[in-house]
């Protein structure tokens, strides 16, 4: 407690009595209101740190740091907050600053002949009602389009720029509040880069997503001496180029071995650990599908363990790295051709990998241990699938546009709730989660959905 004492007192009187009364006054309403209980207005808005700015989510691998989601849905699903129509393509949705962007081209979703527009849009969208902030249309070529119109690739945001690789591998810089162009390349054109993958019997387009090192973001290109080029994100200059190899759609992820960032790029034939600041090729490895269709994000693990998984005839690989000195190692660990995660996403939480495995055939959820590539479990009731892992439970997207809740483990699955038909065309969109709210994609339409306990 504080006391007070009389602001006149100890024959204190006239103007300097007073002036000490209120410096005494004054300092003890500071000591007051640093010892009282401090009440915090729980419905106030935190400021937004919540961002979903590339493939794979914060940290490239689908899996987000989230809580309080909810561990049973109604009968009907969990809530919409708000639905709009969106349009044809593959690229994921970015969440950043409470706003939306992703890319989409007008036309019918739902048959193999389109009609599609010979254009594509990037669109940026407020998060809380889907209302459309700003848009870029720009030409783009139809390709094969029998297994969905593109564009494939999702964008990336750094710091207050948006990049974007559209179909034709045109790359753009916006700003992204305003959608100003601040620069483009065109691979093609400028580097005489191939049109589309070489081996592929049905090409649809370029889908590589690019990743942001430092002042650079990195993606594939093509052709002799730039299977991977690195562009200044200021002005679009070319930082770097490396590599002879095939390129494929799989984006590249970053990793450290020995304290050092390697960037690990998964080509049309083979995997390769870079230096993401000047292009050296540091390792290599085979994996070869015979197609160039190695699509599917690489995974790392704490252990040194990489992991590759492809459709056709190159299936699942394990690849052990190790670091002697300056030199790493890639050492295989195991090879299987009975799990085969053919373009949509998986995610590794312990000691083992889930996905949606399967061809052109029927698909199974699995679980593969990433030590020895024993399969754990499959488990039959979803179609291709890409998930988000969040709060301990796997958020699964079923191509047909079924979504599911569940809890993941060596032992099986378990199926906590399930949404039927929250999309009428295929989904082959892997969902973005920030916070409680789910952003997720078709062939014609975007939703939002509320996750959280209810």
């Amino acid at each position: 407690m504080v006391r007070l004492r009389s602001p006149v007192s100890y024959g204190e009187t006239g103007f300097c009595g007073i002036l000490r009364a209120m410096r005494i006054v004054v300092a003890a309403i500071a000591i007051l209101a640093l010892s009282a209980p401090r009440v915090v207005e729980m419905n106030a808005q935190a400021p937004v740190t919540d961002s979903w700015r590339q493939w794979g989510g914060p940290n490239r691998n689908f899996i987000v740091d989230a809580s309080g989601l909810a561990d049973k849905w109604a009968d009907t699903g969990p809530p919409v907050i708000w639905s709009r129509p969106l349009g044809t393509g593959h690229s994921a949705v970015l969440v950043d600053e409470g706003r939306l962007f992703t890319m989409y081209r007008a036309g019918n979703g739902r048959a193999k002949q389109g009609p599609w527009d010979a254009e594509e849009t990037v669109i940026a969208m407020d998060a809380a009602t889907g209302k459309t902030l700003w848009e870029h249309k720009y030409p783009s070529g139809r390709e094969d389009f029998s297994f969905g119109a593109g564009p494939h690739s999702t964008p990336l945001i750094a710091g207050e720029r948006l990049f974007t690789i559209g179909t034709n591998k045109q790359l753009f810089a916006f700003e992204k509040r305003t959608g100003r162009i601040l620069w483009s390349r065109d691979f093609i054109k400028d580097f005489n880069s191939h049109e589309l993958l070489i081996r592929p019997v049905v090409k649809t387009g370029y889908g590589c997503s690019p990743i942001a090192y430092r002042d650079t973001i990195i993606c594939s290109v093509g052709g002799p001496g730039q299977s991977v080029m690195a562009f200044r994100q200021s002005d679009g200059a070319v930082a770097w180029k490396s590599g002879d190899f095939l390129t494929s759609e799989a984006p590249p992820i970053l990793i450290q071995m020995g304290g050092r960032d390697q960037l690990v790029v998964f080509g049309g034939g083979t995997v390769h650990g870079m230096d993401p600041s000047n292009g050296r090729v540091l390792w290599s490895h085979v994996h070869d599908p015979g197609n160039d269709l190695n699509c599917s994000t690489p995974i790392f693990g704490p252990d040194g363990i990489l992991f590759l998984s492809s459709a056709y005839r190159a299936g699942s690989r394990a690849i052990k790295l190790t670091q002697e000195g300056p030199h790493t190692h890639a050492d295989e660990l195991w090879f299987t051709n009975r799990v085969r995660f053919m373009f949509l996403n998986a995610v590794r939480v312990g000691d083992h990998v889930y996905g949606t495995t399967g061809d052109f055939g029927p698909a199974f959820l699995t679980a593969l241990n990433i030590k020895t590539g024993q399969a754990a479990w499959q488990h039959r009731g979803f179609g291709r699938a890409s998930m988000v892992y969040a709060d301990g439970k796997a958020i699964i997207m079923d191509e047909d546009g079924d979504l599911a809740l569940a809890r993941l483990a060596p032992e099986g699955v378990t199926i906590l709730s399930e949404a039927k038909k929250v999309f009428d065309t295929v989904s082959w969109t892997v969902p973005t989660l920030v916070g409680k709210t789910l952003y997720a994609r078709d062939r014609e339409k975007i939703v939002a959905l509320n996750l959280g306990a209810q």
